[in-house]
């Protein structure tokens, strides 16, 4: 019986977690659109973990030792949790340009973000994962939600006290913010903080984004850009990371906290990115949002002596210039504005084509939208701030062979530009990517492996991807594709393989049987490199440990160690180490095929990294047979 309630008490969170499921699905706009967005996706992952914590085997012999009451208290805080950010996506949704009338609304479901965020993340702290036999992929997707909801809730301004967490969270939406909140003054951009019993909207300097890919004026040829901007020093072929460099305060936008691609100056004097502090007066606002001043008047001057600083910080560090679409008109590298009127016109009847036309038409349409979006960067922004990402991922499924085929290698164009893999996810394209993936023509399984990897690039959307059933048809890709189609395989699963979680996914697909084929036939010889930097990567986790070794591997790496190429030296090194870190078998036999003199040469003549590794595993064959 105590099992039944606990499974009922899992039911709960569960079916609150479907909720915002359904919600999501129907996508989100209006003023707080990415916040939704953002919120729906992790709790949208934590399925997974309730799930597998509903089906435990040992849930009942918890349950025998605090019965009910274990289960009310296990997930009293999470239930909590789950109902508020249900009600706030729904709510927050509905909050468009033609609802939002007056600040104290768009304040409290601000306020609202940061208290679910938080609670959301103390409530998943709390909950005992080893008592419900939670499997290691699933425990470490966990860490990465609450990491996401960590560094969120220092975003909408950090921790509160548990008084006023408790009591926003259970007051109805519908109800005056100053019915639980005694004053909210924004002094920044927005984030909310408690200062002597009151909460303060401020600035804070977070930087948060996710790695770029290089950009080519070629899209159609971008997967090789993207198989280089994919390595990293530790692994071969690297994953890209964020720029560490931190953005000067000034250069940001009060609202969003971003570099500011189109400064603006409003009547108090104040500066703020044109699309933000536009959405704000849209909204209904007449005060300024940093001082609280009244606006004498919404004029907005164009702050060109701060574009110009901006642009100078941008070249002396390295740092691509930020592009805007902004009332028509499109920012250039020199700072001037190009006039795209006639450009999105020209596309929007594109995308009529697209939904209402002939065979023929739709075909020609998409075929020109492929070709605009390997054309430039403007290109790219323009068709998806036209509306072009959803049109297009419709045309996925499509049964013609031709429309699938640009329409998947126009999503892969899109996906270069940074602003577009958010859009093309909000767009639900992964299961029709994966379609494409497994059914399409040779050239849209290529393309659509590309597209995988490009949008993995993010740390989230690798959780989502793996979770996609995508590994296995990428692995499938790897071992019987053309040659580019393996190469933009090996690329894609290299990438989604960082995440731990992976791993084993792409290990249970078969993923060692096909680099074991890269590696030894003479075809796919030219692939080594390949197969050893992904050997690299998923060689930590105990089932590539085992199903490498069963492979019999280890002759061939010892083998690449005496006439590979200083690249797969340096990555077959790397995967003996982590085949033999505490494994006297394995150090054994690596002994016994002369591993030790190979080593020693290398720790003397290799890369640093080749030195590193060699050396190391030498440290392993000394400790076992020398102590």
């Amino acid at each position: 019986m105590a099992g039944e309630e606990t499974a009922g008490a899992v039911g709960v969170p569960l079916r609150l977690v479907h909720d915002v499921v359904s919600i999501s699905a129907a996508g989100f706009s209006g003023f707080f659109k990415k916040d939704c967005a953002n919120l729906g996706r992790r709790v949208t992952l934590l399925a997974h973990l309730l799930e597998e914590m509903r089906d435990s085997k040992r849930i009942q012999l918890n349950c025998e030792v605090g019965s009910s009451s274990f289960s009310n208290s296990l997930f009293a805080d999470l239930i909590l949790a789950l109902q508020a950010a249900k009600r706030l996506v729904a709510a927050a949704n509905n909050f468009d340009n033609s609802v939002v009338s007056s600040d104290d609304a768009s304040k409290k479901i601000f306020f609202q973000f940061q208290c679910v965020t938080y609670k959301l993340e103390k409530a998943l702290a709390n909950l005992p994962y080893n008592d419900f036999d939670i499997s290691e992929e699933v425990q470490e997707q966990v860490e990465l939600i609450r990491s996401q909801l960590g560094r969120a809730t220092e975003r909408y301004g950090g921790p509160l006290n548990s008084s006023i967490l408790n009591r926003a969270l259970s007051q109805p939406l519908d109800k005056e913010i100053d019915s639980f909140q005694p004053s909210i003054r924004l002094t920044g951009s927005m984030h909310v903080e408690n200062v002597d019993g009151e909460v303060n909207i401020k600035v804070e300097d977070i930087t948060e984004g996710d790695g770029a890919v290089d950009q080519a004026s070629d899209m159609d040829s971008t997967k090789e850009n993207l198989s280089k901007s994919a390595t990293s020093s530790e692994v071969g072929l690297s994953k890209e990371k964020p720029d560490s460099r931190a953005i000067p305060d000034d250069f940001r936008c009060p609202i969003s906290l971003e570099l500011m691609r189109d400064p603006v100056i409003v009547a108090t004097g104040q500066t703020y990115e044109r699309s933000y502090i536009q959405r704000w007066i849209d909204c209904g606002n007449t005060t300024c949002p940093k001082t609280r001043q009244k606006l004498r008047n919404l004029t907005l001057t164009p702050n060109y002596v701060l574009r110009s600083l901006i642009s100078q910080w941008c070249a002396k560090h390295d740092t691509d210039q930020p592009r805007a679409l902004v009332n028509g008109r499109i920012k250039k590298s020199d700072g001037s504005f190009r006039d795209v009127t006639g450009d999105i016109a020209a596309m929007e009847a594109l995308f009529r084509k697209l939904s209402n036309g002939s065979a023929n038409e739709c075909r020609a349409a998409i075929s020109e939208i492929r070709s605009l979006s390997k054309r430039s960067t403007d290109n790219r922004v323009l068709l998806a701030e036209a509306g072009a990402i959803p049109i297009i991922v419709n045309l996925l499924t499509s049964d013609d062979a031709q429309i699938q085929e640009n329409a998947i290698t126009s999503i892969l164009n899109l996906s270069i530009y940074d602003d577009n893999r958010g859009l093309i996810m909000l767009a639900n394209a992964i299961p029709s990517i994966v379609q494409v993936l497994k059914n399409g023509s040779v050239e849209a399984k290529e393309n659509a492996a590309a597209t995988l990897f490009s949008l993995s690039i993010a740390d989230e959307n690798k959780i989502i991807i793996g979770a996609s059933g995508a590994i296995p048809s990428l692995v499938d890709l790897l071992e019987n594709g053309s040659q580019t189609g393996k190469k933009d395989a090996a690329t894609a699963l290299f990438n989604l393989c960082i995440y731990h979680g992976n791993k084993g996914r792409a290990v249970r697909a078969g993923i060692i049987t096909a680099l074991l084929k890269m590696l030894t036939e003479s075809s796919s010889f030219c692939m080594a490199d390949e197969a050893l930097t992904i050997l690299s990567v998923i060689a930590n986790h105990q089932e590539a440990k085992t199903a490498i070794v069963k492979a019999g591997m280890m002759p061939i790496l010892v083998d690449v160690l005496r006439v590979g190429l200083p690249r797969c030296k340096e990555n077959a090194a790397a995967v003996l180490l982590s085949l033999c870190k505490r494994d006297a078998v394995n150090l054994a036999c690596v002994s016994r095929l002369g591993a030790g003199i190979l080593l020693a040469e290398l720790a003397e003549s290799g890369t640093d990294r080749t030195k590193r590794k060699a050396t190391s595993l030498l440290e392993h064959l000394r400790s076992c047979f020398f102590d």
